[in-house]
């Protein structure tokens, strides 16, 4: 098996040494989820490339896409993707908005910070339960129409992407639970448990 996840580990081809290459160069070491992923460098290659295009020509800031995705990973329950934003969301503002955030129970967010949080839990929840007024309230929060697309799609890739990771076992990598500020990993209750693999 894959260490911390469910599949046998991908035949080697170009592609997926590339995959470990860039892993092993940004973090150190190979990430459980990616090993899942190559499977199909490919799709995970196109997939990273659609979400950098929705983000680079996005009005929506890095601490913000940071708010919705640790609000969406948490509505999810998925720990692999809470603790990874968390830690970023802790580098971007502090560690006690992070767990806030993770928790369900932020308050120390700007007003657009405030609406995306609650619009990212509204989406993964119940998508069909939405109304014009959830809509007006992210514009009286000071989104433009573009950016409630932006922030809507990114929150679906986001489901997309840890719903695939989640269903085939990926378990957040051991090196990732250990450089997480210790109030974002407390926060982080629900999904699977951190890999005691070294990958």
């Amino acid at each position: 098996m894959t260490p911390g996840a469910f599949l046998t580990d991908p035949p080697s081809s170009a592609d997926v040494t590339a995959a470990y290459e860039a892993d092993l160069a940004d973090d150190g070491y190979v990430n459980n989820l990616t090993r899942v992923w190559c499977w199909r460098p490919d799709v995970l290659t196109s997939f990273q490339t659609l979400r950098a295009e929705l983000t680079t020509h996005s009005g929506l800031s890095p601490r913000e896409i940071a708010v919705m995705v640790a609000a969406t990973a948490a509505a999810l329950g998925d720990s692999y993707c809470a603790l990874a934003w968390g830690n970023t969301l802790a580098a971007l503002s502090d560690d006690v908005t992070a767990a806030d955030v993770l928790r369900g129970d932020p308050a120390e967010l700007s007003d657009r910070e405030g609406a995306l949080n609650d619009w990212s839990r509204r989406v993964v929840l119940e998508p069909n339960a939405t109304t014009e007024a959830d809509i007006d309230s992210l514009r009286q929060a000071g989104l433009s129409d573009r950016e409630i697309f932006e922030a809507t799609t990114w929150i679906a890739f986001r489901m997309a992407f840890s719903t695939i990771n989640d269903a085939l076992g990926a378990r957040p990598d051991r090196q990732l639970a250990e450089k997480v500020p210790t109030l974002v990993r407390e926060a982080v209750t629900y999904g699977r448990q951190p890999s005691n693999d070294v990958t």
